[in-house]
């Protein structure tokens, strides 16, 4: 998906919600576990009931990868399902020497078509760059996370003052462009997603942390969105797992709906 297909996208539907798929065996509604492929029944009726509400979808490959090749087997099930128009991130956060990367990155663009993947910059420009050659696809980069841990690293100042990964936005958009390198930005990082978005003014970021981590909403569109909106706001927990019972894909519209309804307030208030 191209930067002004996304841009469409979001306008269309007055959104920028992305759904996290994090389908836990321990979490999902207990009527799911005597399906044949009770994760995948999960994810397809979230995808159903979210659908009209979300531009992007984001499974988190560890739940998948951490049931062997059935889960593999799943999380290919549930890419092909998801809806044609929307924007697919694999949350792999992969990042390894090139020839390792460029068969991460032959994985989710070419056997599974995702739009794109999460990558770490730790190792540098030939970790990150041959996710970088692939027409149409994206790499999503961890600049400033949600996490309590990521204050171990991503805060530190060098000589001059500057913090690891403000040097993380400088360097990296020597390598890709705002048609197909975005950023993770943590909600809960308040104000300083206005900095990020001075760093990066053009690119789009995504944003975890929404809903049950705590982040707000309106903080993240202030401070961040800009003239192409630039936000993928995820929602995963606060959605999916709304509620535990039969009811539970009814429930995740309904927050869903909840979130998109704030997004199109904010919309017209920044674009």
């Amino acid at each position: 998906m191209t930067r002004s297909e996304l841009f469409s996208q979001i306008q269309q539907k007055s959104s920028f919600l992305c759904v996290g798929l994090d389908p836990d065996l321990e979490k999902i509604p207990a009527h799911l576990l005597s399906e044949p492929d009770p994760i995948f029944s999960f994810c397809k009726q979230i995808i159903e009931e979210t659908a009209d509400f979300a531009v992007a979808y984001k499974p988190n490959i560890a739940f998948f990868e951490a049931l062997g090749a059935k889960g593999w087997e799943t999380l290919a099930k549930v890419a092909e399902i998801m809806p044609k128009d929307v924007f697919t991130i694999a949350d792999a956060k992969r990042g390894d020497i090139g020839n390792t990367s460029k068969l991460y990155a032959k994985a989710f663009f070419e056997s599974m078509d995702f739009d794109s993947v999460t990558v770490a910059p730790y190792m540098g420009q030939d970790s990150v760059t041959p996710f970088l050659e692939f027409e149409n696809k994206w790499v999503i980069l961890l600049a400033l996370t949600s996490n309590v841990g990521s204050l171990d690293f991503q805060l530190i100042e060098d000589q001059t003052g500057k913090p690891l990964y403000q040097s993380v936005l400088e360097k990296s958009q020597e390598w890709g462009s705002p048609e197909n390198l975005m950023y993770v930005v943590g909600a809960t990082r308040g104000e300083l997603i206005g900095e990020v978005r001075k760093a990066a003014p053009d690119h789009f970021f995504l944003v975890p942390g929404v809903g049950a981590q705590g982040g707000s909403l309106a903080e993240v569109a202030k401070y961040g969105m800009n003239s192409s909106c630039g936000l993928l706001v995820n929602s995963s927990r606060g959605i999916i797992y709304a509620s535990g019972e039969k009811d539970f894909a009814k429930v995740a519209r309904k927050e869903a709906q909840k979130l998109h309804e704030e997004m199109k307030v904010l919309m017209d208030r920044y674009l």
